[in-house]
């Protein structure tokens, strides 16, 4: 059975809950806590490929690091990724990881199509 990799912020019920879900599904789970170990610019690129979608939707753009760091859905793909190692708090979580593939856990029910 291969891995799963949930990038993971335990004061998240979101992340809380879909941790729970891969669990309760027994599937081996690798927990990373992306705020203490960001990822790198590459990580990051490799999770939107697999996501399927473009760097601004992975991120929290509510979140007041992204007004602090001058950010905008304009901003160039340079800038968001400084600021993501930066600051990962920006990172939509939960994200879980299965071979290519990659889910947001939003709701948590969502990792299910990686089962």
């Amino acid at each position: 059975m291969s891995k799963y990799t949930i990038w993971h912020n335990p004061r998240c019920s979101k992340s809380r809950q879909t941790l729970a879900l891969l669990q309760d599904a027994g599937v081996d789970v690798e927990v990373r806590l992306y705020l203490q170990s960001p990822p790198s610019s590459d990580e990051v690129k490799d999770i939107t490929k697999a996501l399927g979608v473009s760097l601004i939707d992975t991120l929290r753009t509510g979140e007041k690091a992204f007004k602090d760091a001058g950010l905008s859905k304009s901003s160039t793909e340079v800038q968001l990724l400084e600021a993501v190692y930066k600051h990962p708090i920006l990172i939509e979580r939960p994200i879980v990881i299965h071979e290519d593939r990659a889910i947001i856990g939003r709701p948590p029910e969502a990792v299910k199509a990686l089962l």
